[in-house]
């Protein structure tokens, strides 16, 4: 497959990782920067995560920080990528993104998944039968279709400011269980792919295979996520992972810690970067030149055949990050 063959979307996840030595204030102020560039790189979405208890990322109060991108854009989609859903009431989430749904119509999406986001402890303070709502995940997504129909008038609990609002519902999900979820609701599907990439093959066959057309999509729509730090050469490209290499092995260790400053790579962190875990978990991730990236995204595009690609990055510094960004949009643009 060639990349100027067939023009895929491109969109961004974004974490908001919080460097070491700056505050959440300069990573919203990034974020908002980033998705501003991003608008003019062509990519058609920008959508935010929900992640809560971890210092390094600020993307806790996603809707939040949605309407504050989408404030500050003018094209771009804004949307979750997602809402924890069993962390939340439907009905919050429906008067939520029907208030941003008509503060900027036609632009943001409500992405939902079923993860908390969060370790257990967390996730029980956040809501202490959210293992009920975990069960109930197919359920409250259809309450919250409800909720944004506009033939909801008659019913006693209304979410009033989503009724008649178009807010399209991405179900997420980083197994198989989604897939025959979002196959069964006829909604488009979403693979964390980036993180958790051992069932993507097998989800997205099921996914294709057990799709019912349904009113809001008539045939099959994936997204998947791939993790990219492109620069100028490969070496250059390497320095910078070394950011990412020691955020996951915080993650892995349970030793959470600020993105940190990038340093020549060792050795040990070679090393660490080859260990089967790390291997198996960022096997989507794309390090290097502009070249080298391009040929890992070919083929990841040929091997899974989806609709759109959708692109997270942990770098330090925000001016690599754009940079990198920039990259990739050439690539995906065919320039």
């Amino acid at each position: 497959m060639n990349l100027n063959d067939k023009k895929i979307p491109y969109s961004i996840l974004e974490l908001a990782s919080v460097s070491s030595g700056k505050t959440p204030a300069d990573t919203f102020k990034n974020s908002l920067d980033l998705a501003q560039k991003a608008e003019g790189f062509g990519y058609k979405r920008f959508w935010l995560a929900e992640h809560h208890n971890m210092k390094s990322i600020a993307s806790s109060a996603t809707a939040v920080l949605i309407g504050y991108i989408a404030g500050g854009t003018n094209n771009l989609r804004v949307g979750s990528g997602g809402i924890m859903l069993p962390n939340h009431s439907p009905l919050i989430v429906a008067e939520q993104f029907g208030t941003l749904g008509n503060l900027y119509p036609g632009r943001i999406d409500l992405g939902l998944g079923r993860a908390p986001g969060t370790d257990q402890v967390t996730a029980h303070a956040i809501r202490s039968d959210r293992m009920q709502a975990v069960y109930k995940f197919p359920e409250e997504i259809s309450q919250i279709q409800k909720y944004f129909s506009a033939n909801n008038e008659a019913e006693k609990v209304r979410a009033t400011v989503a009724e008649g609002v178009e807010v399209p519902i991405y179900i997420l999900g980083s197994s198989t269980d989604s897939a025959h979820l979002a196959a069964k609701m006829g909604l488009p599907y979403v693979f964390a792919s980036h993180f958790a990439p051992s069932q993507l093959l097998e989800a997205l066959s099921i996914y294709y295979n057990k799709f019912e057309p349904s009113a809001v999509l008539k045939e099959p729509y994936t997204i998947a996520g791939v993790n990219v730090i492109a620069a100028d050469t490969d070496e250059e490209a390497e320095t910078i992972s070394t950011s990412l290499i020691k955020m996951m092995f915080g993650v892995m260790t349970g030793n959470i810690d600020y993105l940190q400053k990038p340093v020549k790579m060792t050795e040990e962190l070679r090393e660490l970067s080859e260990n089967p875990a790390f291997v198996r978990m960022l096997k989507y991730s794309f390090v290097g030149s502009k070249q080298t990236v391009k040929e890992k995204t070919t083929a990841f595009l040929k091997e899974t055949g989806v609709n759109e690609i959708i692109v997270a990055s942990h770098i330090y510094s925000h001016e690599d990050r754009v940079k990198s960004y920039r990259i990739f949009s050439e690539i995906m643009s065919g320039e």
